[in-house]
């Protein structure tokens, strides 16, 4: 039996595959219907799935220098594979590679200790002390121990505590992995994770989405986030409780004033103490938010993308940053003519970072670009005006 394409024997997923399938067991006369009702046909399919996987596993383990070699090639295949067969995701989930920004491979578990704080010392030493204490009342107590003739004999003890103890279900750990989908549009996030050491994965293929989505559902307390998702607490600078107030005080104010400057009454403000004293401003899109807008683009596409508009810019925030002179004199000069423009200009400045502007908002960009220009421009003319004549009035 010839054919380029048997899913009753080979799935889907391992279609890449090429050869020749020798097996006994099956008739002569092979027909598609015959496959669709024959059980061992699905035994072969189990089989083979079986040993591309074990193939696999122990090429990454034996040889990960060619893993990952051949990895941005097979990876679709194998993530693939992962959403349409459990026992295939089961023996793959612990090799699937990450590629972080450096262009290095990391399998899963590898990835999940990126970005992650070291537990102190000292608590597995305090850890480590409680148990030999408790080992040593064991041992008190099953000296002590009797039997009914008054001889002494080894005993169990077992209090309440080690009950609720095992009663208990192991606490899980959140790990997030953060990713990056666009390595030029997100450069800017990108530059801050570098000069905070933090680290992220790129994960640029349509396939990616549904994958993460998958091992997000089967591992409790795995998150993954784009990099634009949030502000990281290593990207912050230390602010005492008292600067924290005062920093939302100001951000209500300024909310309202940008939001009606940028015509968008649903865009958040924080104003926050950030290390990079080079950025004045950065949009964050809420993860949750932004894959329910990819899904809406994914309708659109489709014929189906009713009520893209409102999912648009949903669970966008504005982050200014407190340390950058434009953003103070935004704080400072509330009342100034100019202030408006400047509020657009650095919305629009953000967004570019996270996405390309739509038509509308690029003319807009353009104009008030020009704009300042001509008002630099202006400015420098009348300075030079100023010189020119305190020189005359020296020479005088």
């Amino acid at each position: 039996f010839i054919a380029d394409n048997i899913k009753e024997v080979i799935p889907e997923y391992l279609m890449l595959l090429k050869g020749v399938i020798d097996c006994p067991d099956l008739p002569l006369n092979v027909s598609r219907s015959a496959l669709q009702n024959d059980g061992f046909a699905q035994k072969i399919s189990d089989y083979i799935t079986k040993k591309v996987a074990d193939k696999l596993v122990g090429m990454c383990k034996t040889d990960k220098e060619n893993y990952d070699k051949y990895w941005d090639d097979i990876s679709p295949f194998i993530k693939y594979g992962c959403l349409r067969d459990d026992k295939f995701c089961t023996r793959m989930t612990d090799y699937i590679l990450f590629k972080d920004l450096d262009g290095k491979y990391l399998t899963t578990p590898e990835a999940l200790n990126v970005n992650r704080i070291d537990p102190e010392a000292e608590t597995d030493e305090k850890a480590g002390e409680g148990t030999g204490a408790a080992g040593e009342g064991a041992e008190s107590a099953g000296g002590t121990a009797t039997d009914e003739n008054g001889e002494k004999v080894e005993a169990e003890v077992v209090g309440e505590a080690s009950d609720q103890d095992a009663e208990k279900e192991p606490e899980v750990v959140d790990h997030t992995i953060y990713y990056v989908t666009d390595p030029q549009q997100q450069s800017q996030y990108i530059r801050m994770f570098r000069d905070n050491k933090m680290q992220a994965f790129i994960l640029d293929h349509t396939i990616d989405q549904p994958f993460i989505q998958q091992l997000e559902a089967k591992n409790e307390g795995l998150h993954f986030a784009r990099i634009d998702a949030d502000i990281q607490d290593a990207l912050k600078s230390r602010t005492g409780k008292k600067a924290e107030a005062n920093l939302k005080e100001v951000s209500e104010k300024l909310e309202k004033m940008i939001r009606k400057a940028v015509g968008n009454d649903k865009l958040n403000v924080k104003v926050e103490n950030l290390r990079d004293k080079k950025t004045a401003s950065m949009l964050t899109v809420d993860e949750q938010s932004r894959r329910m807008a990819d899904m809406m683009k994914m309708y659109a596409a489709s014929g189906m993308g009713l009520g893209m508009d409102s999912w648009a810019k949903e669970g966008q925030t504005l982050i200014l940053n407190a340390k950058h002179p434009l953003v103070k004199y935004v704080m400072e000069h509330e009342e100034d003519k100019t202030v408006k423009m400047i509020c657009s200009q650095l919305y629009d400045l953000a967004q570019i970072q996270n996405a390309p502007l739509s038509a509308e908002d690029m003319a807009g960009f353009i104009v008030r670009s020009n704009e300042i220009m001509l008002m630099l421009a202006k400015s420098g003319e009348a300075a030079a005006e100023a010189d020119a004549s305190a020189d005359e009035a020296k020479a005088e």
